[in-house]
């Protein structure tokens, strides 16, 4: 008999990266063999639209009572399910009342994943006043009464075991066959520094900012933001690109490198190294912080540049605005890292282990 997983979420299907590129990818690879999957988001695509824009905190209470009710109605059909996979939380404010019920009620095997380091306090500046209804403590709560716990980096893992016996290391991965499946033609004219992200991490970008005006003098070069909100950057070679899933793929072909810088803190440790996968799975070598998972994924000089101080920044990118050969050689291997150990298809046995 086919046995049924539950996948509750916080966000609709195909919208938050942290969901697509972390188990939406895996749906099918489950039902090949002989998974049977259900889903449920938290949020519906209308409160979605306005959860991170200012205002609108009437319509954002509203959808948020909206998705309590949708997960207690779910919870009356929880007998048919082996697994109830959980993605961050299960429910946005309070305790951990669902993952209760879903293990000490229906005695459920609760696979539990995270992707960050939840348990620290980081919410959105729109989102100031719901901020005070976050339970930042149930994350070790929900890693005592998991079955498996799900986690992004070993950082995680570490604080995951703590408080449970059977943390998985399960990185975030890239479809290297069906989304990310082209690569950048580094031979061209010109060159791009790129970075993408969201507006919440673009504070990562200001200590570099010195770093461009230093290039700026010498080198003549495009540093291409793609982002959900424009920055306030005074750069002569800025330019914004704003996000849109449809055009991601080819808006980050533009970048002959793709930055992500960040501060070492225990905040940036639980990151997973979204952006370095990314321009690394399309040719695209990364320069990156050496902090937390970024020195697992980016091999100093070999597909990347590990930089730590503005004098290491400036000298990488320097150093392949002058060589371009060193450009192409970077990245023909960024590709090959990914595709051997941050690929869905490198990942796919890892991840349908957690559901046995």
């Amino acid at each position: 008999m086919a046995k049924r997983i539950l996948f509750l979420f916080p966000y609709p299907q195909g919208t938050a990266a942290s969901q697509r590129f972390r188990f939406e990818q895996y749906y099918s690879a489950l039902e090949e063999k002989g998974f049977t999957i259900d889903k449920q988001a938290f949020i519906d695509d209308k409160t979605w639209a306005i959860l991170y824009k200012p205002g609108h905190t009437v319509a954002k209470i509203a959808g948020t009572l909206g998705g309590y009710l949708r997960r207690l109605s779910k919870m009356f059909s929880l007998g048919k399910y082996d697994y109830v996979f959980v993605h961050r939380e299960a429910e946005f404010f309070g305790p951990p009342l669902f993952e209760w019920i879903i293990t000490k009620v229906a005695g459920k095997k609760l696979i539990y994943d995270f992707d960050d380091a939840i348990w620290i306090p980081n919410t959105s500046e729109h989102n100031g006043f719901f901020s005070k209804f976050k339970f930042y403590n149930n994350v070790p709560k929900i890693c005592k009464m998991a079955y498996k716990v799900s986690c992004g980096n070993e950082y995680l893992r570490n604080f995951a075991a703590q408080y449970n016996t059977n943390p998985v290391y399960n990185p975030t991965t890239i479809d290297t066959e069906h989304h990310h499946n082209k690569i950048k033609d580094q031979s061209g004219n010109g060159f791009v520094i790129g970075w993408t992200g969201t507006h919440s991490t673009m504070q990562y970008m200001d200590a570099l900012l010195p770093v461009f005006k230093r290039l700026e003098e010498k080198y003549n070069f495009t540093f291409n933001v793609i982002a959900d909100r424009a920055p306030d950057f005074e750069l002569k070679s800025l330019k914004f690109t704003p996000w849109k899933k449809e055009s991601e793929i080819e808006d980050l072909l533009q970048f002959n490198v793709g930055l992500m810088p960040l501060v070492d803190d225990k905040w940036a440790n639980g990151k997973c190294g979204f952006k370095a996968l990314q321009y690394m799975a399309l040719g695209i070598p990364a320069l990156v912080s050496p902090v937390g998972v970024n020195t697992r994924i980016v091999d100093d000089g070999v597909n990347g540049f590990i930089c730590t101080t503005p004098d290491e920044w400036y000298n990488a990118l320097s150093k392949l605005m002058d060589e371009r050969q060193l450009l192409i050689d970077l990245g023909a291997n960024t590709r090959k890292k990914i595709e051997a150990e941050y690929s869905v298809h490198a990942n796919t046995t890892n991840f349908i282990t957690l559901f046995s």
